[in-house]
């Protein structure tokens, strides 16, 4: 299983970003997937999810109304369109997938990629 993001950067205050989650090694169409975040000093939080098809969403209220998760499972993709960008929104954004197995279920994650928010 690999997951990598891509789209971070340093943004200011007001605007938007994308990020995106290539996934491999697995079949992504059967799994629900997830954004996560971890500011400094602060613990990993979840930001988002998606459901296997796409069809049933969930938003962390910090974020909701300005963050929409999608998927675009033929390309094995996970997207976070990040929009009107706060400073409180830095972190480094992690996409996730938890994977059952004969012997119970696995989270993988990615490397991260840095989102920064200037006042």
């Amino acid at each position: 299983v690999q997951l990598v993001e891509s789209g971070g950067g340093l943004v200011q205050a007001g605007g938007a970003l994308r990020l995106s989650c290539a996934a491999s090694g697995f079949t992504c169409s059967l799994n629900t997937m997830n954004w996560y975040r971890q500011a400094p000093g602060k613990q990993r939080e979840l930001v988002a999810a998606i459901s296997s098809g796409g069809d049933s969403t969930n938003y962390a209220g910090s974020v909701k109304g300005r963050f929409t998760i999608s998927r675009d499972n033929a390309e094995n993709t996970m997207y976070l369109q990040m929009n009107s960008l706060k400073p409180e929104d830095t972190a480094v954004y992690y996409c996730n997938v938890r994977i059952m197995g004969l012997m119970g279920s696995r989270d993988y994650w990615g490397q991260g990629t840095q989102v920064t928010v200037s006042s």
